[in-house]
């Protein structure tokens, strides 16, 4: 077998660094190689190897774990007139029969090698690790495949980030918030979903958050989506929290560095905010304008669960310095069933739970079939023990609603049927109420669905209705303290005389 040494690659180091022009020579070489052959934009950092060479820095979010869940097989959505570049890297990558090296969780750029050539890097990196092959090794396929493999992931997994394909249970095991322990008790659990308020008044906040806080064990707090600025999530977190109901942040990566993230998270923590949504977040084209420069993502979703699950579990920040209070999270993910075909969504739901995702919320259920097609593929991956999945619901209030989530909204579909049934109907909104409790009875009868997340987009107050009509109990509010177990409600004092 092929042996290794033990020494340590350090990055960068070159032969010609006395000879400046040397090393740009070959870097305008290299660039124009290897842009011709693979679209490369030199970004220091190649994995073509576990990208079926297909480079994934021409996603115009700049994803490396992606595909995100706007575009489809057939359009970017971020960029209508090309195909995504994630669905073709899982093409090709299935044609060559490699579609589970798709499973690695790769790590964010080094800003330290962004623009830098990449073969000298690997030269150097076999010279300094001393990799040796006898005679036998180079004519032994499996030999041989083991030890390119071992170079080659070593060299795109540094020391700070030690990504792989594996899962990774919390290190934990007492739960860290109360949507944790109700999801625990295995009772149908429902999350709501709230817009934060355009101006600084929160009376309006405060309302939903009212409205709400019987009927459901967590509300999120989006954050800007559509990028359209708002209250910022965190914020609105602590006054719900504040007002008696369990919060759910969202965190999504854009317009954010690696540097912000752990801040932002790391605050949350401090403020009591266990529940965190990770996302890579809607493109800068969604937004209101005029647009800021729209650089790419320096991190995805599936980076930043990684990093957030070893701030908790392993108290260490990005760079290795240790945290001596370590932060408690329960952290969820979202799933687009509706995005790319079931079996390549399934493995990117898989990066996700393997990193640290515990829940998952879905985009909108209204293709009840397709629905099952993707949980069928997510269950083929071995996940439905792993995390929980929350469905996503919305009631529809008007036919012009429906024609716009149809339309206008990346990774949501909605059925001919159902659209006609809304144009069609007299009552408008109490035929969208008809169509959520259907798609509700069906989904409290799925197997692996362990609830809802209701997104009511400013219809809070049909939140309870819905949850009365489907039968579905209130959440549970305590828990023992010392096996964790629901307690009963109790009565008041005059009833109980």
């Amino acid at each position: 077998m092929p042996v290794f040494s033990p020494r340590r690659y350090q990055p960068p180091y070159y032969p010609f660094k006395r000879d400046p022009l040397a090393v740009r020579a070959f870097t305008t070489f290299e660039r124009s190689v290897k842009g011709f052959l693979f679209g490369c934009r030199m970004c220091g950092n190649c994995i073509l190897q576990e990208t079926a060479f297909i480079c994934p820095m021409t996603c115009p979010k700049g994803l490396r774990n992606g595909p995100c869940g706007g575009s489809t097989p057939e359009r970017c959505y971020v960029d209508p007139s090309r195909p995504c570049t994630w669905y073709k890297i899982y093409e090709r990558a299935e044609r060559m029969g490699h579609l589970d090296k798709m499973i690695e969780i790769q790590a964010p750029l080094d800003g330290r090698r962004v623009g830098h050539e990449t073969w000298i890097d690997v030269y150097n990196f076999w010279r300094q690790r001393g990799l040796r092959l006898s005679v036998k090794d180079v004519f032994n396929r499996k030999n041989l495949q083991t030890a390119v493999d071992g170079f080659f992931y070593d060299l795109r997994q540094p020391d700070w980030w030690k990504g792989d394909d594996k899962y990774h249970a919390p290190a934990y095991d007492q739960p860290v918030s109360n949507l944790e322990r109700q999801l625990r008790t295995g009772q149908f659990t429902v999350t709501a979903e709230i817009a934060p308020p355009l101006s600084v008044d929160k009376g309006p906040l405060l309302k939903k958050v009212q409205q709400l806080q019987d009927w459901v064990a967590a509300a999120n707090f989006t954050d800007n989506a559509s990028a359209t600025p708002r209250v910022s999530s965190q914020a609105s977190a602590k006054i719900c929290l504040d007002a008696g109901l369990e919060p759910v942040m969202q965190l999504q990566t854009r317009d954010r560095s690696r540097y912000v993230l752990e801040s932002d998270a790391l605050g949350a923590a401090i403020l009591g905010i266990r529940n965190i949504l990770c996302l890579s977040g809607d493109h800068l084209r969604l937004g209101p304008g005029p647009l800021p420069k729209p650089d790419q993502n320096d991190m995805d979703a599936i980076q930043l669960l990684w990093m957030l699950r070893r701030m908790r579990d392993d108290g260490v920040y990005l760079d290795g310095r240790e945290i001596k209070n370590r932060p408690q999270f329960f952290l969820g993910a979202a799933a687009s069933p509706y995005a790319a075909v079931p079996r390549y969504e399934a493995i990117r739901e898989e990066k996700k739970v393997n990193a640290g995702a515990q829940f998952i919320q879905t985009q909108p259920v209204f293709d009840y079939g397709r629905f099952l097609d993707w949980l069928e593929a997510v269950e083929k991956r071995n996940l439905l023990g792993k995390v929980y999945i929350l469905a996503g619901l919305i009631p529809l209030k008007s036919a012009k609603a429906a024609h716009f989530m149809a339309d206008e909204v990346p990774g949501v579909v909605v059925p001919p049927e159902i659209l006609k049934r809304m144009d069609d109907a007299k009552d408008q909104k109490e035929e969208g109420v008809a169509i959520a409790l259907e798609l509700i009875e069906k989904l409290k009868n799925t197997r692996g669905i362990s609830g809802l997340h209701i997104m009511a987009v400013h219809w809070e107050e049909i939140v309870p209705r819905l949850l009365k009509e489907a039968g579905i109990p209130q959440p549970v509010r305590e828990f023992c303290a010392d096996c964790g177990d629901p307690l009963p409600k109790q009565k008041p004092a005059a009833v109980a005389a």
